[in-house]
This record gives structure tokens, sequence and C-alpha cells, in this order.
């Protein structure tokens, strides 16, 4: 294994997981999901005097990638999403960032990856599983060597994502579950994008949704 360790630090209004996913190899990191707090994840980055190299995206919401393009621009590193998250990053109705008082906020992604790209990045394989359901162009990012998984808002311990914003579809939030996710192996750790760190062998026996 390439020796991933996982820092998570829970930011923002609606207690959103943003998590560090640093290489101790090469001391590289991968910014997943940074909602809206730049400026601390920018000291905790300097503090650990790791070298970021991507921020991932799992979706396009406000307390996801709001604080993506500070982190890009302060590190001089590009921002990844699934191709078709595209119009929720740039659309405020669907981004979702009224609900803090940020009518016009537009985010983007410098790289939209597809289904089942591998990115090659901070020394991992990574990857890319198109899981549409909580939005339209939802994704996870999936690091087999190392037996994990970063969901977005698509599983949670013993739960899944909502289904009730705009492109959201419960119908095809489950059949990317069952089809993208449940099929991993049972060790796959999964860092979900809000809540407790779970493992897909859990969900699979104790999820009431699956």
């Amino acid at each position: 294994m390439a020796g991933l360790r996982v820092e998570q630090y829970v930011v923002g209004p609606v207690m959103t997981n943003c998590y560090l996913a640093v290489n101790e190899n090469t001391n590289e990191a991968l910014v997943i999901d940074p909602g809206d707090a730049a400026d601390m994840l920018i000291e905790k980055i300097k503090e650990r005097d790791v070298t970021p190299v991507a921020v991932l995206l799992t979706h396009g919401h406000f307390d996801h990638a709001s604080a993506a393009q500070a982190l890009a621009s302060e590190f001089d590193i590009k921002i990844y999403a699934h191709e078709k998250e595209k119009e929720t990053l740039e659309t405020p109705s669907c981004n979702l960032c009224g609900m803090i008082g940020e009518q016009g906020s537009r985010y983007h992604a410098d790289v939209y990856v597809k289904d089942n790209e591998i990115l090659n990045l901070a020394g991992f394989s990574i990857q890319a599983l198109y899981t549409p359901g909580h939005t339209v162009g939802g994704c996870c990012y999936y690091i087999e060597r190392e037996q994990a998984v970063f969901a977005g808002d698509t599983l949670f311990h013993s739960s899944i994502g909502r289904t009730d914003f705009p492109g959201g579809s419960m119908s095809a939030l489950l059949r990317s579950i069952r089809e993208k996710l449940m099929i991993l192996p049972g060790q796959t750790k999964v860092y979900p994008g809000h809540e407790d760190t779970t493992t897909i062998g859990w969900e699979r026996q104790y999820n009431p949704f699956i």
C-alpha cells in the first residue's frame, strides 16, 4: 500500500466532512470536498507541511465546493469533478448557495472526469465512480489499493443522501449505491460527506435503504 493517511475536518453550517488524503510516502495530499473552510484548510496544510496536488469534488453543492477555488489558487492546483456536474457547480439554484445567503455564487472545476476514469494523483490510483442521485453528476473516488472510497453525499453510515434537491433522484441514487458501491470489497472504508465513517460490509448488511 502507498500509505494513505486520512485527516477529517468537519466544516461549515451543515457539518460537512472535508478530507485531507495524505500519501505518507510522498507527503503529497488530496483535498476532498473542502466545504467553505479555505482559510482553516490552508493553515492545516501548511502546518502539516504536505504538498496538495488536487482538489476532488464529489458534487457541486456549496457545502462541499465553495472553498475549492481559494485552495486551488493558493497552491496552484486543479479542481476535479464529474463531467455531468458542471451545471450543478455553475448554477446557483442547483449548487444551493442561497441557503447561506450567497444568491449568485458559481463554482467550477478545471478537470471534468468520466465514469471509471483512473486519476493518478499524489501517488494514488483513484477511480472516479459516477454515482448520480443526490445530484445529477455526483461521484465517488475509490482508491482500491488503500481500500478506501470517498463517497460524498451518496452513502452515509446506515443512511443515504437526500434526493429532494434539484437534480435529485431516489431511484438513481439507489441504483448508484447498489451498482457502484455495494460491489466493492466489504472491508472498504467509506468516508462520507457527513457523519461517521463506515465500511461497505457494514452498509451491505445493516443499511435499511439497501
